[in-house]
């Protein structure tokens, strides 16, 4: 091979040309070749990017609780108002009351007050019957408390403090519907009075049930501003357990968050219920909002107090789901013909009543779960809704109150007698005072009940 060197001055200076050019060119290869290789690069990261972000998106829907929480569930609002389950239901409110006395009458667990949340649906179709026994609440509670950040409960925290006054409020204002029942089967009638006035009654009924709707509304609105909130790893926790089907299968070893935040009993009582039932309504649904037990309605009686003292501070006590079948049949069995028809035929008359109250359940429910998809659902509507549901339930209590005085007053003394032996074998003891709640207090002093009677 020739050195450079001898060449031809020509040649040289042809072979300096060739090698400039392969120096350009080489330049502007290398660099669109950098410029591709970048480019391919970016473009996967961008690929990569949106897979991630699609992988996200599906671990998101993934993990949602969508559509009805029980395919086959074993109680439904179609079996809560038949004739059946009513039937039942108001002979063992005319236990309570035939037996008890105001105190009792009072008694109201918490769960029954703005429940709109599906509690009742999934405490009644618990796949591990748990429902009715007192670790239900406290199982929950723990568990979604040990989901939610500090924050989180902080938020609860904040609810019931400023939202308690208004819950309690409910609670009392309940009393005078209490004692004018009880002066109506005692026979203290204001002067110049045969009975109740039914659409006294119903108008106060109404006033109570506008609280609760205030109540329901507020708890929904907080319900939905935490649930926004919610991490994707949250949801996936809350959908894990959900997947356990049944809560006697969630972890039973969890401390209570509230432990150290030296909150007031009534404060406390609140967020527990918070963290209940915001899980049911995440995990529920319309139908399950709607949904109430046959004893929902007419609460005024004390059959509450006589079904669930036995279990207040008992731990692990699981209340029998047929006790209240059983001992209506055993009620019905003291009575005559003649006392059964005239008792029965209340579940006729009251059933328009009821079946419009489901209707307003229903449209309430509806106007809730705007808050769960981060909307803002009407006050006004929802009072609105809640008034008339007021009025229904009103009705209702009234036919109670009436009939079961007529009852009573028609019982020979042995009868009567069959019937306190009934309470007594379910434990019944005469409370001292009243109960705010479920919590046992002094008897307030109640204002004069003369305007419900005419």
């Amino acid at each position: 091979m020739k050195n450079i060197t001898e060449y031809s001055n020509e040649q040289h200076n042809t072979l300096k040309s060739i090698l400039t050019t392969v120096k350009i060119y080489g330049y502007r290869l290398l660099t669109l070749f950098m410029f591709l290789t970048l480019g391919l690069f970016f473009s996967q990261c961008e690929d990569d990017d949106e897979e991630e972000e699609e992988i996200l998106i599906v671990d998101v829907e993934d993990y949602e609780i969508t559509g009805e929480p029980f395919e086959n569930p074993n109680h439904n609002i179609d079996q809560a108002v038949s004739d059946e389950a009513q039937r039942n239901t108001i002979a063992f409110d005319a236990i309570g009351f035939l037996t008890g006395n105001l105190g009792s009458q009072t008694f109201l667990p918490p769960g029954k007050v703005a429940d709109f949340n599906g509690f009742q649906y999934f405490r009644d179709n618990d796949q591990t019957n748990l429902g009715h026994n007192t670790s239900f609440v406290t199982l929950i509670s723990y568990n979604i408390m040990n989901i939610l950040t500090d924050e989180q409960i902080q938020m609860f925290v904040d609810a019931a403090n400023s939202q308690i006054d208004l819950i309690n409020e409910y609670a009392y204002k309940r009393f005078p519907l209490c004692k004018a029942f009880r002066r109506l089967l005692e026979n203290d009638l204001p002067a110049g009075t045969t009975g109740l006035s039914k659409d006294a009654v119903m108008q106060y009924s109404a006033d109570l049930y506008r609280i609760d709707g205030e109540i329901s509304y507020n708890r929904a609105e907080l319900f939905g501003d935490v649930i926004n909130s919610l991490t994707v790893e949250q949801k996936i926790q809350i959908r894990e357990l959900f997947d356990l089907q049944g809560i006697g299968n969630w972890p039973s070893d969890l401390s209570n968050p509230l432990d150290d935040m030296n909150l007031e009993r009534d404060v406390n009582v609140v967020v527990m219920t918070f963290a209940s039932e915001i899980y049911t309504w995440y995990a529920g649904s319309v139908a399950a909002d709607v949904y109430f037990c046959p004893e929902r309605q007419g609460t005024y009686f004390g059959s509450f107090y006589l079904k669930d003292w036995p279990a207040m501070g008992n731990p692990n006590y699981t209340i029998d789901e047929q006790l209240t079948a059983n001992a209506g049949q055993n009620f019905f069995d003291i009575l005559t013909t003649e006392q059964y028809d005239t008792f029965v035929s209340v579940v006729d008359l009251q059933k328009n009543a009821l079946l419009s109250l489901v209707d307003e359940r229903e449209q309430i429910s509806i106007e809730l779960r705007k808050f769960l998809d981060d909307n803002t659902a009407s006050l006004e509507t929802v009072l609105s809704l809640s008034d008339n549901y007021g009025e229904y339930d009103g009705e209702i209590i009234y036919l109670y109150a009436t009939y079961f005085t007529q009852i009573y007053q028609s019982l020979t003394d042995e009868q009567k007698a069959q019937i306190t032996d009934l309470a007594n074998d379910l434990g019944y003891i005469d409370p001292a005072g009243a109960f705010l709640y479920s919590a046992p207090i002094d008897m307030p002093e109640i204002e004069n009940t003369d305007f419900l009677f005419e």
